[in-house]
């Protein structure tokens, strides 16, 4: 092995390190094809070649993580979530925020879908018809290229959406599909009448029953249908084609080569077909994404993934690695649940479904993966409350999905949120929410009704969520203006591309002068922006909220209260939050029987103060206790 680390003994390594997690997946997927060799072979040329092409720097950077795997599980991440343009402008524009960013303590920021989309209706930019260009109305590839560059000097990582499931029917591949090519036909699921189609929609559900009903999209001018599980311009591809595989990639590693750490891996749920089941979760998914995270550790060692599924808690944690593939599939997911779990609790003033649904269904640890939590993203909230966990505590699961939605719509009496529905299916009656973290909280409806208390009352629901997030295991991420307290946009309603989607309601344009108001203001935009500031601070300075830190959940003796600890070698840290506007009481001898000694909170800094045996813990008060 030479010390030139351009040269091809590291890849050699590398592709030793990760051949067990490659070619036996690819054998199950696609052994018994007559190609599978040739395919192979196509597949290893594609990684040596985008291996040779990527630069030193990168190469540098790969070197870097290889020697700290844990680089994304510290306590030092703290990520961010933003449109471009919605943003700064866009891409080009972004550099400018950096500062900004880093104030607040991020260095893990998500642009949201930046690739090539088509033109509009395009689901928010997650129809992409070019992966190997950046939209247009955001800047250029080159753009892409200065910013990862940047970012890396500040210490920072880019992540940015990669769609699996679906193209665009504007991709090239479904225009030479089209066009009778039979080797990009077979990228798409066609059908020639639609009694398969029929067969198979026995048991799909519907992702968007309002606006795109059914699964399969039928193809007038050339008599045929097409799979469309989300809408009838995205067409899901066929991964029982190897050449799919490839050709997806050859798309990584072009977007790791221009300097992206992160690929959030959109809609990976649905990218195996088998007839009379959901068409999500099937086990060769699995096979799937362990096999591309096994290409990117051998061409692209820096870059780690991010599998978007939203799914019930047991089927999301196959997606960090179960069972023969633990450890091996992906590094990062969404903590669903618990922001699931957080506006439940919120609503109710009870943690004790949240309580039971942490404790029973995630491990305390992860290995080589962890969570992003959350409060709020670019998507709607859907209650992922199952009626088995709802009957366990006695009540409808049906039932308290549906009061959620009127308590976050703002329908239910006495609700202070301010949110709106989205997708009410009359069948089920089921729906979801749209709606700002501060428009959820209460801040919208309390500043409209001069409420000084509810006001008060919705900054500290805010700052509890953000230190429950910073605190619980993963890396905090941060939605796009939620920090300076940003308010419903119901502009949305003008734009005709927009108006019968209600998530644009909390997808405003970035306010910077509400934000410079907030630097200098102890007003509630002030207070929230600053708080959130000493939350990620202090998270950063507490090394025991390392992911690979074991999280514990609690069972304290009120029910207004969420309590875990976070089993570190140095001793426990101990992490309470008051879910209720009252004033709660533990016994403090409940809390030393959990480990806490010295009674220091190390959000604020202060010692905790005892009334006697008791310790009263704030309306929406929240303190990590040693």
């Amino acid at each position: 092995m030479t010390g030139d680390i351009s040269g091809n003994s590291l890849f050699e390594l590398r592709l030793e390190r990760s051949a067990e997690d490659l070619w036996p997946m690819l054998e199950t997927l696609y052994g018994v094809r007559d190609d599978f060799d040739a395919f192979k072979s196509d597949l290893l040329n594609a990684l040596k070649s985008s291996w040779q092409r990527r630069s030193r720097a990168l190469k540098l950077r790969d070197l870097k993580r290889d020697l700290q795997p844990d680089w994304f599980q510290r306590a030092e991440m703290v990520g961010y979530a933003c449109y471009a343009d919605r943003f700064a402008g866009g891409i080009g524009q972004i550099s400018g925020k950096l500062p900004y960013l880093k104030s607040l303590g991020v260095n893990y920021l998500h642009i949201m879908p930046c690739l090539k989309p088509r033109p509009r209706p395009n689901d928010g930019g997650y129809s992409v018809m070019d992966y190997r260009k950046i939209n247009p109305e955001l800047g250029t590839m080159q753009d892409l290229e200065a910013l990862t560059a940047e970012m890396r000097d500040a210490d920072m990582s880019l992540c940015i959406d990669l769609v699996l499931n679906h193209t665009a029917r504007e991709h090239e591949w479904a225009q030479k599909a089209l066009a009778g090519d039979p080797y990009y036909r077979d990228f798409y699921h066609f059908f020639d009448d639609n009694s398969t189609p029929r067969a198979y929609e026995r048991t799909l559900v519907e992702i968007f029953p309002n606006d795109a009903p059914g699964n399969f999209t039928y193809l007038t001018e050339h008599d045929r249908w097409v799979w469309t599980t989300f809408n009838d311009h995205q067409w899901d591809l066929n991964w029982s084609n190897p050449w799919v595989f490839l050709e997806i990639v050859k798309v990584m590693l072009f977007l790791a080569n221009k300097g992206v750490d992160i690929l959030r891996l959109d809609a990976v749920a649905f990218m195996w077909k088998r007839m009379g089941t959901r068409c999500q979760s099937e086990p060769e998914v699995h096979l799937l994404l362990r096999a591309l995270r096994a290409a990117t550790r051998i061409a692209a060692p820096a870059v780690i993934h991010l599998e978007e599924a939203i799914v019930g808690p047991a089927e999301m944690l196959t997606y960090l690695g179960r069972g023969e593939h633990e450890g091996r599939e992906g590094n990062l997911a969404y903590h669903n649940n618990l922001m699931v779990h957080y506006w439940s609790a919120l609503a109710t003033r009870d943690t004790r479904l949240m309580t039971k649904v942490l404790s029973e269904n995630f491990p305390e640890t992860l290995p080589n993966a962890t969570y992003t939590t959350y409060l709020r993203c670019h998507d709607d909230i859907g209650w992922a409350i199952t009626d088995e966990d709802a009957g366990a505590m006695g009540f409808s699961g049906q039932a308290h999905r549906e009061f959620l939605s009127r308590f976050y719509a703002g329908d239910f009496a006495g609700s202070f949120a301010s949110g709106a529905y989205f997708q009410v299916n009359e069948e089920t009656g089921d729906s979801r929410i749209s709606g700002t973290l501060a428009a959820l909280a209460g801040l919208e409806k309390s500043q409209a009704e001069d409420d000084e208390r509810g006001v008060a009352l919705a900054i500290h629901r805010i700052l509890m969520g953000n230190a429950l997030i910073a605190s619980f295991g993963g890396i905090p991420l941060i939605y796009m203006g939620d920090e300076a307290a940003l308010l419903n946009d119901h502009s949305y309603r003008d734009d005709p591309f927009r108006a019968d989607d209600s998530r644009w309601l909390h997808r405003p344009v970035m306010d910077w002068t509400r934000v410079e108001n907030a630097e200098s203001s102890d007003g509630p935009e002030g207070q929230i922006l600053s708080g959130t500031r000493q939350i990620m601070l202090r998270r950063k300075n507490t090394p025991q909220f390392h992911a690979a830190i074991p999280t514990r959940i609690l069972f304290p003796e009120v029910p207004q209260v969420f309590a875990f600890c976070r089993f570190a070698p140095t001793g426990p840290v101990i992490c309470l939050f008051n879910f209720s506007e009252e004033t709660v009481t533990l016994r403090a001898d409940w809390l030393r029987d959990q480990g806490v000694s010295r009674f220091e909170d190390l959000l604020s800094g202060h010692q905790m103060q005892l009334d006697g045996p008791d310790y009263h813990l704030l309306p929406y008060g929240r303190v990590w206790a040693v």
